[in-house]
């Protein structure tokens, strides 16, 4: 056995890639890295006893080149005795239907689309991929050059679920076996067992971004910081990947004092620091829409603002067709449905039988009653009326702009639209309130106001007393 045997043989177990008896796909593309990542894990197969398949997915971008990749592929994998699976994609041709996107992204997502297809078809457990220290030097380095934050900064972990982002298709865990072996050493490797393997040409290409970095740009840093700059890269980036475990564990925990279902709360993020109000907003998107692809530093500090200094009642888009809305205390994401008309209704409301109002998840109940068996109402949620001053037919509507009412207490009419503001109502719950009328005079708000309108005196024998009971949670978003 190979001294490199041993090394990732140890990386394994002290990271838990491997355990006795798993089922893994080899992801091998044919060149350096995959191939001795498969002879090693072969070398390892009888040790661990590991069910080994090898998988290789064909892009269609370099002609013969690709189709003699996939043919190598599938030669090593017999000469091993190790089921192959090969898939054929268009990749110009997906990109040119999805209309956006680079290869490079298009790529690696239909990669882990076919990743996730076999396992889940051949009931394979893990995918085993080839990623080496030099490859998360780069990762490293091209999420610096991007802007990235800690997460990003913390580069590849040793084993990782990746959810691809077809959101029908299966995650699958990735193990890294690799990633704490340089390059050098594989090439070592492979030359001194006499294997061989496949080039591929379009790596010298430098219009893409990481192959400026391999080719041009890692050299005269090694120039300057010697040949374990990559080495030492690699090792900071597991340090902020503890650094960053930690965050996500703080982040957690303040994430369940600032929610209220699928809400946030204003002022208990604002009284997190502003690293875990960034966290906590990323991780509250990405529950909300499965993902953050989209999600940038720019769209976090706009939601901040509009938090912190924005109007009481704002609105912002993100990415995704999805709106981030502020609603005096209340934070909400929501995703508006095409053709989706303001709400309007009014129905009749008779005394004796119990009226649903779905639209606000609200139900009126109205009794007609002896003055003598009704009490004061303890507050808003009921209210009693003078039944002999009822003289028109009660109704339930929502609001309408312009409408007004007599408080009780006060003289002369209020603007609803004015009561909502001292009552801090959230707009999407204004626009389905019901208000109970007589005519086209508003007798009763539930919960907010009560009219002046046939108020009970000591000359009322009787009174329509009329109770509200909600089934349905007004703040919910759904509504």
């Amino acid at each position: 056995m190979s001294e490199l045997h041993e090394r990732i043989k140890a990386y394994a177990i002290r990271h838990n890639l491997l355990c006795m008896g798993d089922r893994v796909l080899v992801a091998v593309s044919g060149g350096p890295d995959s191939v001795a990542l498969l002879h090693l894990l072969h070398e390892l197969k009888d040790e661990l006893q590991l069910d080994l398949e090898v998988a290789h997915l064909e892009h269609g971008i370099r002609g013969e080149e690709a189709k003699q990749d996939a043919k190598f592929v599938e030669i090593l994998a017999g000469e091993l005795k190790l089921p192959f699976h090969l898939r054929n994609v268009d990749l110009p041709r997906v990109k040119s239907k999805a209309r956006k996107g680079n290869l490079e992204a298009l790529a690696r997502a239909e990669r882990y689309r076919f990743f996730a297809d076999v396992a889940v078809s051949r009931k394979l457990s893990k995918v085993a991929t080839a990623h080496t220290q030099d490859d998360q030097a780069e990762t490293v380095l091209m999420w610096f050059l991007r802007g990235a934050g800690l997460t990003g900064l913390s580069g590849m972990a040793p084993c990782q679920r990746i959810d691809p982002p077809d959101e029908k298709a299966f995650a699958v865990t990735v193990v890294r076996p690799l990633l704490d072996l340089s390059k050098d050493e594989i090439v070592q490797y492979l030359r001194a067992r006499g294997f061989n393997y496949r080039t591929d040409q379009s790596n010298q290409d430098t219009i893409y971004l990481r192959n400026w970095i391999r080719l041009d740009l890692l050299p005269k840093i090694r120039e300057r910081a010697g040949d374990r700059f990559s080495a030492r890269l690699s090792q900071q980036a597991a340090l902020l990947r503890d650094e960053d475990a930690l965050l996500m564990e703080l982040t957690l925990r303040a994430y369940v004092s600032v929610s209220a279902g699928r809400n946030l709360l204003r002022n208990a993020l604002l009284k997190e620091p502003k690293a875990l109000q960034r966290r906590i907003l990323r991780h509250w998107i990405e529950e909300r829409r499965g993902h953050l692809r989209g999600i940038d530093f720019v769209h976090i500090e706009a939601l901040l603002r509009l938090i912190d200094e924005g109007p009481v009642q704002g609105k912002l888009a993100i990415p995704g067709g999805w709106n981030f809305v502020r609603e005096y205390e209340q934070l909400c994401l929501e995703k508006p449905s095409r053709g989706l008309k303001r709400v309007c209704y009014s129905y009749d409301f008779q005394i004796g039988t119990p009226l649903r109002i779905r639209e606000a998840g609200i139900e009126l109940r109205a009794e007609l009653l002896p003055a003598s068996a009704v009490s004061l109402p303890a507050d808003l949620t009921e209210a009693i009326f003078d039944a002999s001053s009822l003289t028109e037919r009660l109704l339930v509507r929502n609001f309408r702009h312009g409408d007004r009412f007599k408080p009780l207490g006060l003289a002369g009419h209020k603007k609803l639209k004015d009561l909502f503001i001292e009552n801090k109502i959230p707009l999407s719950i204004r626009a389905k309130l019901p208000l109970v009328a007589m005519g086209q005079e508003i007798l009763w708000i539930p919960r907010y106001g009560r009219s002046e309108t046939a108020l009970v005196g000591d000359k009322t024998e009787r009174v329509v007393h009329i109770k509200s009971f909600i089934y349905r949670d007004l703040t919910d978003d759904t509504l």
